[in-house]
This record gives C-alpha cells, sequence and structure tokens, in this order.
C-alpha cells in the first residue's frame, strides 16, 4: 500500500496506524495469503462486543437485558458491519486471492464485516481499549442516534415471507447448495427461489441459518422491498 493509499485510508478510518504491516495483515482475507485477518478478526469481534454493551449499558439505565440484548445484537451483526465498510469504501483495499477477487468478494456482506472487525483487534492491540472504543463509536454513530428500546426489527425471512403473503403468492423455498471447508470453519451456500424472480438467488453464512438469511436479504433487494 503506497503513502497515499495509506494516508486516505488512515482519514476515512479516523486512526492513524503506527504499524502497517498490522493494518494491511487486518485487511488481508485468508486467500490473499498465509498472514490473513482471521486472529485479529476473532478479538474483534469480542472487543466490539464489549464496546457495544459497554455503551448502551451506560446509555440505557432502565432498560432490561432483553432489550440491551437486541439493540447490541442489532449494531454488532454482519450487515450492519458491512455498511459501516462500505461508507470507509473498505472494498477498495481488501486484499483477496484471484478466486474472491474474481466472484466480487470485496462486495460481499462477510468479507466486509470481517475487516471492521479485524480492523478493530488491529487498533485494539496497538492503542489499547480507550482508543478502540473511540474509533468504533465513531463508526457507528449514525446507528446509535436511531436507537429505539421498544424497537422489534423483523430479520429478512420473515420480512421476505410475510411480503409473500400478502400478495397471495408461495413461499420462498430454501435449499442448501453448497458446504465448504472443514467441520470448525465451514460456510454454508443456500439458494432462494421465489415466484417473482426467473432465477435463484444465492446466500451464504457460517450455518444454514446465516446463508437463509444472507439469501432473503438479497431477494428483498431485488425485489425492492421496504
Amino acid at each position: 500500500m503506497d503513502d497515499i493509499r495509506f494516508n486516505q485510508l488512515t482519514k476515512r478510518l479516523g486512526y492513524q496506524f503506527q504499524d502497517r504491516a498490522l493494518l494491511i495483515q487486518a485487511l488481508t482475507h485468508r486467500s490473499a495469503g498465509n498472514m490473513h485477518n482471521e486472529r485479529l478478526e476473532y478479538l474483534g469481534d469480542s472487543i466490539l462486543g464489549f464496546i457495544v454493551a459497554k455503551y448502551l449499558y451506560n446509555r440505557f439505565p432502565e432498560q432490561p437485558e432483553g432489550k440491551l440484548t437486541r439493540m447490541r445484537s442489532s449494531l454488532v451483526k454482519g450487515e450492519t458491519l458491512a455498511d459501516v465498510a462500505r461508507q470507509m469504501d473498505l472494498g477498495e483495499v481488501i486484499l483477496l486471492g484471484p478466486g474472491e477477487l474474481k466472484s466480487g468478494g470485496f462486495a460481499r456482506d462477510s468479507i466486509l464485516s470481517d475487516a471492521v472487525e479485524a480492523l478493530i483487534g488491529a487498533i485494539y492491540l496497538e492503542a489499547g481499549m480507550t482508543q478502540s472504543e473511540k474509533v468504533v463509536l465513531a463508526w457507528l454513530e449514525s446507528k446509535l442516534v436511531k436507537l429505539d428500546p421498544n424497537y422489534h426489527p423483523k430479520d429478512n425471512k420473515t420480512r421476505l415471507q410475510e411480503y409473500l403473503q400478502a400478495k397471495h403468492l408461495p413461499l420462498p423455498e430454501y435449499e442448501v447448495t453448497q458446504i465448504k471447508g472443514k467441520s470448525h470453519n465451514q460456510r454454508f451456500f443456500v439458494s432462494c427461489k421465489v415466484q417473482e424472480l426467473n432465477y435463484l438467488v444465492e446466500g451464504e453464512g457460517a450455518s444454514r441459518r446465516k446463508a437463509e438469511q444472507d439469501a432473503a436479504k438479497k431477494v428483498i433487494r431485488k425485489l425492492e422491498i421496504e
């Protein structure tokens, strides 16, 4: 990464990395080399969960555990983190292997969200928790201001099902098309078939449930369901 791209990226991140190699590792997908970001992602996932839990605990002192948990889930889920990644144009700088690059991995929610978690892990290792909190809460600011403890979000499968039922159309059909990886690190690929589309839409995730949700989300986008 040259100096210009490095400076542009750190400006978008709101954090100046001292160790450029650590930043590059955080942006390296496992398909691109041995020094990839999976361990940083693991660390960043825990740090993110703690930062968000602490923020919600302090901001909503009267709310019960259930509502705090629901709000935390909405902030740390892959879809939210992928939105954060797109706001920072991370897809432009994530390092991918030829196969992932060809298949459009730079735009995939799972890869984008993993990179955000890896960046959090890297920032924590370099600068500690206080700086990590500052950066993470800045990234999530637009989401934090909209938080409503009484809001009950519907998942994508539920939204799609209710849309089709309202139009008196057949319910979606989900089918596992492929499972990749070893048992401890599998990726599930699921197709979703709906009558309004004349082709199958495929989703992926770390479990069948997550892959089905991903497929439903993609169908919702294609059908432009509000």
